[in-house]
């Protein structure tokens, strides 16, 4: 027997309880067959105003994603996605293996994360040389530099929007990420990527594609094409940038 609504796959989702966009972008982007089921880790302190704050914030993340999963594993889900961003690039490479490793070790599932997601989009576009805009804290763009630094990528610029709270980066408007995106842009950047998944910025990296002839990566966007395909699902996504609509 198969789930009635999740008959090709059920995805089990980890998602911070301060997160409000990575849950309506995923559903968003979803296609017939598959279905998304959220865990949240209970955020009790959401300051981000200092480095030393936004460090909290993955301690209380790493106390509670052993919870979160084994709460979601009740639903009995194909495969996980990882609905947060900062902790998939902490520690560089080897950070990131870990953290995967942890999971799979948790759930016995593949997982998709977004700083592997956004490896695998920029080697399939053939970038080099990348701008970022995130919504950390420098210690988190320090640590997001170091992954994409270790894996072969150029960082020539990054903006760091150093939101004061969790739920605040859900606040930053389009306007403000244009900004932003022009600011990492420049003609020898290949591709600009956006890490945070609460930054809503799905629908506007489509956009600007189109206005920059070069790839917008929207974490997401990212985590959940490499969701997708790593389950073999092909179904064109459109309205939320190339990756999903073209690969």
């Amino acid at each position: 027997m198969t789930d009635a609504l999740g008959w090709r796959r059920k995805f089990g989702v980890i998602a911070p309880s301060t997160n409000t966009i990575v849950e309506p972008d995923f559903y968003s982007m979803t296609v017939p067959g598959v279905t998304s089921h959220f865990s949240r880790i209970h955020i009790r302190n959401q300051d981000l105003s200092s480095d030393a704050d936004f460090e909290n914030l993955l301690v209380q993340i790493r106390d509670e994603i052993g919870a979160a999963c084994e709460r979601v594993l009740t639903c009995e889900p194909d495969y996980m996605v990882m609905g947060m961003s900062a902790e998939t690039f902490w520690g560089g490479v080897e950070g990131n293996r870990e953290f995967v490793r942890q999971i799979h070790e948790i759930t016995g599932l593949e997982v998709a994360t977004g700083a592997e997601a956004c490896e695998r989009a920029l080697k399939l576009f053939g970038a080099r040389r990348i701008g970022v805009v995130t919504p950390y804290q420098p210690v988190g763009d320090e640590n997001v530099v170091r992954f994409f630094s270790e894996i072969g990528f150029e960082v020539p610029a990054i903006e760091g929007l150093k939101c004061p709270t969790a739920v605040a980066i859900a606040h930053v408007t389009e306007d403000e990420l244009r900004r932003a995106i022009l600011a990492v842009d420049g003609p020898d950047v290949d591709a600009i990527v956006q890490c945070g998944t609460n930054l809503s910025m799905v629908r506007l990296a489509d956009e600007a594609e189109r206005w920059l002839g070069k790839p917008v990566i929207a974490i997401n966007a990212a985590t959940w094409w490499m969701a997708l395909r790593d389950n073999g699902i092909t179904d064109k996504v459109h309205g939320a940038g190339s990756l999903l609509r073209d690969h």
